[in-house]
């Protein structure tokens, strides 16, 4: 959240042993710690139901909260967000999701509702969402793994343009991409050499097929010692300059693929490690060597950095440069879950420069 909080014209009284706050949009009424909100003609938009704080006693949270709270909600009421599940559904009622970032599913703390409100959970551990079947009237609940306090923004637009423009308003605008990325992309599992990325591109102009931008995936930078190098290190991309102009030659642009994540022979690696700032769990790809299924026996040693540290995304900064300054267009920020191998609960207590990852 960036937006700062603004002077509005706000009525204080005390009404059945409740303090209500009515402003020309919305009435707030407080009572008994619990929140219920109405619009600007008293009709009832939601309330808030049970709040629970449970004492996190040991590990690196203690002396935080496992947070809940609970809101109310009609029958009929369609609640729509919290990311990109791949449940096929729109409403995302009767739901009791893990809100925890995967390979497959992108979560965000923030919906809203056909009633035109939303709620925005400001909280970035691992979160419970629930809500009551369709045609049930009952209650949702946001439960997240750790926190010092229930921080959420009530947001009432009136429709989902409103909620849309409210929450732009929290978190800041966000610009209109660049033309060329609204155009068609080309992409394949991966171009395994630069000739075969070239092929595809003339051909496209030699068709006269519209054709906006190219993607070049993962392995450009060659071994899995070598992982996400930020460099070309494979011999299939020995003029990888030469490469990229003629892509912008043709007037096409190429995107590339980057992840959180460093093999030991890399310059970042051997940076990042040097400051304390890489993660210890085990993630993709386990095997240093290239072929599958991956030998367990060599290790590829490659880590996850500390995304969290000011002095670890400089770092990143600095080496991606290379890339940048060659003229990429675009970064395909690949496996920011992170991929997270042999996974162990534990994984979430370890420190980063925020606190433990869990929080």
């Amino acid at each position: 959240v960036t937006a700062k909080p603004g002077n509005v014209k706000v009525k204080e009284s005390v009404v059945d042993g409740a303090k209500v706050y009515k402003s020309a949009s919305l009435t707030v009424s407080v009572k008994d710690g619990k929140v219920t909100f109405f619009d600007n003609k008293g009709n009832k938009i939601t309330s808030e139901g049970e709040t629970v704080f449970t004492p996190i006693e040991k590990g690196p949270d203690k002396g935080a909260f496992r947070v809940k709270q609970a809101f109310a909600m009609d029958a009929d009421e369609g609640i729509y967000g919290v990311g990109l599940l791949q449940n096929g559904k729109m409403s995302q009622r009767g739901e009791n999701r893990s809100m925890q970032q995967s390979n497959l599913e992108d979560y965000a703390h923030v919906f809203q509702s056909v009633k035109g409100y939303g709620i925005y959970w400001d909280n970035y551990s691992p979160t419970q969402f629930i809500t009551p079947e369709e045609g049930v009237k009952g209650e949702m609940v946001l439960e997240s793994e750790v926190g010092t306090a229930v921080d959420y923004y009530f947001i009432y637009g009136g429709d989902a343009d409103g909620v849309i423009a409210e929450m732009r308003h929290l978190t800041g605008k966000v610009p209109m991409l660049p033309l060329w990325t609204y155009g068609f992309h080309q992409s394949r599992e991966r171009y395994k050499s630069q000739n075969e990325l070239l092929e595809v591109v003339r051909k496209y102009r030699e068709l006269g097929v519209p054709f906006d931008g190219i993607i070049q995936d993962w392995q450009y930078w060659g071994s899995n010692y070598t992982w996400n190098a930020m460099e070309f290190l494979n011999d299939e991309f020995g003029n990888a300059q030469r490469m990229i102009d003629e892509v912008h030659d043709k007037n096409a642009h190429i995107s590339i693929s980057i992840w959180s994540s460093f093999g030991p022979h890399t310059k970042p690696y051997k940076e990042l490690k040097e400051k304390g700032h890489l993660m210890s769990f085990y993630t993709w790809p386990e095997s240093g060597l290239g072929f599958w299924p991956p030998r367990m026996d060599y290790m590829s040693g490659v880590r996850c950095y500390d995304v969290y540290s000011d002095e670890a995304r400089d770092i990143y900064w600095k080496h991606l440069t290379r890339l940048h300054k060659m003229g990429i267009d675009a970064w395909w920020m690949d496996s920011t879950d992170p991929d997270h191998m042999q996974y162990k609960d534990s994984d979430l207590d370890e420190m980063t420069a925020m606190g433990s990852w869990r929080s």
